[in-house]
């Protein structure tokens, strides 16, 4: 099933910002992009993506009340500084079993690490892990 379907299917006859969980858990993106979540999801404060063929979290519309991202088993390898813009109250985070291989590319996320409560990038390339957990004991 297509992501817009899901999006559809899961409103249950609500509208938008009364939603504020979305699960799309094993969905498919097309082009490897969020598709069909627009801003009109106000009050969002969870959603997740787990395994739906994301490369890509570029056009995730400003969702000011997201807390809990699962972005976790996709194919995204960068453009990860569009979060502290758009999900500016992210307090969890996961990217496990996503394409990222060094830490240049969750640098952009440095700005969270006050606020993250939870971080996870547990099955990405294993060069990353020491970095990562040297950075949070210096903060």
């Amino acid at each position: 099933m297509d992501m817009k379907k899901r999006i559809h299917l899961e409103l249950r006859n609500r509208t938008p910002s009364d939603v504020k969980e979305l699960v799309l858990d094993n969905c498919r993106s097309n082009e490897g992009k969020i598709e069909g979540l627009t801003d009109e999801f106000e009050e969002l404060e969870f959603l997740s993506t787990i395994n739906v063929g994301l490369t890509s979290v570029a056009n995730l519309p400003k969702l000011n009340k997201l807390k809990k991202l699962e972005l976790s088993d996709n194919r995204i390898s960068g453009g990860l500084e569009v979060l502290a813009e758009k999900c500016p109250n992210l307090t969890h985070l996961n990217l496990s079993g996503n394409k990222i291989k060094d830490l240049s590319t969750i640098e952009p996320l440095v700005s969270f690490l006050d606020i993250l409560f939870s971080f996870a990038i547990l099955s990405c390339s294993p060069s990353l892990m020491v970095p990562v957990a040297q950075t949070r004991r210096e903060s």
